[in-house]
């Protein structure tokens, strides 16, 4: 494996399922909506998964389109925002006519967004939220990342593996939080060990020294958090300067956890990451998609993320092709058939009867000068 964060997964299987079908008199552009974090807190990983997005539809329209017809993605910004992201889902609907959104990239938005496309009978593609709670969106919202259940689950293990029993837990209070620290908690427990402190902090503060200074008195064995955008920055920065770094730190979904964040805040941090992009992932025959989204953007991908939201596209692409329609009744019947089997660039879905992945796979990771390498 190499040093940077990519896993091996292939891309050829995407494009044999997702873009070899044959062509079609073209009627009209096929529409689709995309909601993201384009500003605010999260606006790096937003803009990588909107890149994912634009590499999947030039990647269709290269291979002839979905039927023939030219495909295209409309995105919208949540900022990161929940009435931000209904806004944007009414526009891309009401508006625009799509029968599809895909996003958002946190679960407080992510969930009122997919409700809303459930009510009006239409399909959601969750790319990047994790709660539990997603799982009760409804039947024609389809999941292309595991949930929390899995990750905590992954990192309760690793955590234990590491001989720390006594941790104490950090995370920002919201559905995406709460639902990590019940199941990171339940897990660990099971698994001997013991959560001595919790902390869910309010997001957006400009210090959380209190916070850290009440975890600290707790003398945990090592720090576990989930954390990203400028929150994580702060954490990360205060953390050191409190000297609690000379305790170890366990980052879940570590990428989103040091994004920004100097590398003396946070090296030598372990912790777990999903896994999407391989060296060997064929994009156009022997390109990757790391390289391929290096060429075209200049820059390595700033995270898994816009995998996951490259892998939404193909899926709403290979549904469009099983039902020869972008009608939502249409498509919705096909996603039944097409997502449970889909293989993209992160694997298998394997998705259970409320259309979430039963298995997910994950990196065991460390940060060094900034970056993430595999142990």
């Amino acid at each position: 494996m190499k040093s940077r964060l990519r896993q091996v997964i292939t891309l050829s299987a995407v494009t044999g399922m997702a873009l070899s079908a044959s062509v079609h008199t073209a009627y009209a552009d096929v529409n689709l909506g995309a909601i993201l974090p384009l500003t605010g807190t999260s606006a790096s990983i937003g803009e990588d998964q909107r890149r994912g997005i634009e590499l999947a539809v030039e990647n269709i329209n290269a291979h002839g389109g979905v039927n023939g017809q030219k495909l295209t993605v409309i995105t919208e910004d949540s900022a990161g925002n929940p009435v931000t992201g209904l806004n944007a889902v009414r526009k891309l609907t009401q508006v625009n006519k799509v029968p599809l959104v895909v996003g958002d990239f946190s679960s407080s938005v992510t969930i009122p967004v997919g409700q809303y496309l459930v009510k009006n009978h239409l399909l959601h593609i969750n790319i990047s939220g994790t709660s539990t709670d997603v799982r009760k969106i409804g039947k024609t919202s389809w999941s292309v990342i595991g949930l929390d259940d899995l990750s905590a689950r992954f990192s309760a293990q690793d955590v234990w593996k590491q001989g720390w029993r006594k941790v104490a837990f950090v995370a920002p209070d919201g559905a995406y939080g709460q639902g990590m620290a019940e199941q990171f908690t339940q897990a660990f427990e099971k698994a001997g060990g013991k959560v001595v402190a919790n902390v869910l902090y309010t997001s957006g503060q400009p210090s959380y020294r209190r916070e850290l200074e009440q975890i600290a008195r707790a003398h945990p064995d090592a720090y576990v958090y989930t954390s990203y955008g400028q929150d994580a920055i702060v954490l990360n920065r205060e953390a050191w300067e409190l000297g609690l770094h000379q305790t170890p730190w366990y980052g879940m979904y570590l990428t989103m956890a040091i994004a920004g964040s100097p590398a003396q805040y946070t090296n030598g941090q372990l912790g777990m990451e999903v896994a999407g992009i391989g060296d060997r992932a064929a994009v156009d025959g022997d390109k990757s998609y790391a390289v391929t989204y290096q060429q075209r953007f200049n820059e390595k991908p700033r995270s898994v993320y816009g995998s996951y939201a490259f892998d939404s596209v193909m899926l709403a692409a290979a549904a469009i092709r099983q039902a020869h329609s972008a009608e939502p009744a249409a498509m919705i019947s096909a996603m039944q058939t097409v997502a449970p089997g889909f293989t993209g660039l992160t694997g298998k879905l394997d998705l259970d009867t409320d259309n979430q992945r039963q298995s997910q796979p994950y990196l065991q990771v460390k940060a060094a000068d900034g970056n993430l390498i595999a142990r």
